[in-house]
């Protein structure tokens, strides 16, 4: 799998020409799980949109398994180029591209979780998250863990809004605070805290930058305290 992913493409050689590329195969891929979910991609319903034989893949990728490695980490892409900024605004800015990317593509919500090959586009957004702290006077580890813990802060407000499997949408904080609210309306009593502290609210979809910012907050004290 870390061959497909890293590996150098192959010059092309005599005769005619490959029915399907690798790329080509992930494209397809990435078409289907954008407009049904992940759970329609397998080798025949990929082979059927191409059109190709499912042999045909097989000559490029071995299964399903690496083929969701593939089509994740071309879905995933590279970040988008930014002016140099000062390291707050620029992780501001990289969580919120990152965001954006949960966004286009959610059932990378599942492909980009758990122990598994790291291709080159992830990869790359974990380089310009930690470069942005690099002359912070945090440590190595520090910065990495620094990354870890925005990115799961994204992924946790992404997925709360995420299309789920099974056809199931999923929520935005507005409409959540909303489903709240109602319930709340005839069960006060049982939960006052929670009443009061909903009619306090302005119901507004703030949850991403509240804690993107209490995050960076946190960076602040700690960088500040290494000088």
């Amino acid at each position: 799998m870390t061959e497909l992913l890293w590996g150098t493409p192959q010059p092309p050689s005599r005769g005619p020409k490959p029915a399907v590329t690798l790329a080509g195969i992930a494209e397809a891929a990435i078409r289907i799980a954008d407009t049904e979910g992940l759970d329609a991609v397998s080798m025949q319903r990929v082979a059927d949109d191409l059109p190709v034989t499912k042999m045909a893949l097989y000559r490029h990728v071995p299964g399903k398994t690496e083929l969701v490695a593939v089509m994740s980490d071309l879905a995933m892409g590279t970040p988008p180029e930014r002016p140099e900024q000062p390291w707050r605004e620029a992780l501001r800015t990289w969580s919120m591209d990152l965001y954006e990317g949960f966004n286009r593509h959610p059932w990378l919500l599942l492909t980009t979780v758990g122990r598994r090959p790291v291709g080159p586009n992830e990869l790359t957004w974990m380089e310009h998250g930690v470069r942005a702290l690099t002359d912070s006077g945090l440590s190595g580890s520090e910065q990495f863990d620094a990354i870890l813990v925005l990115s799961g802060h994204v992924r946790t407000l992404a997925l709360q809004t995420a299309s789920l499997p099974g056809g199931r949408a999923g929520l935005t904080e507005e409409a959540f605070l909303g489903t709240f609210a109602t319930i709340l309306t005839t069960q006060a009593e049982r939960f006052p805290s929670l009443a009061a502290a909903l009619r306090s609210s302005n119901q507004n979809n703030e949850g991403l930058e509240f804690g993107l910012e209490r995050i960076l907050d946190g960076l602040a004290v700690l960088i500040e305290s290494r000088k």
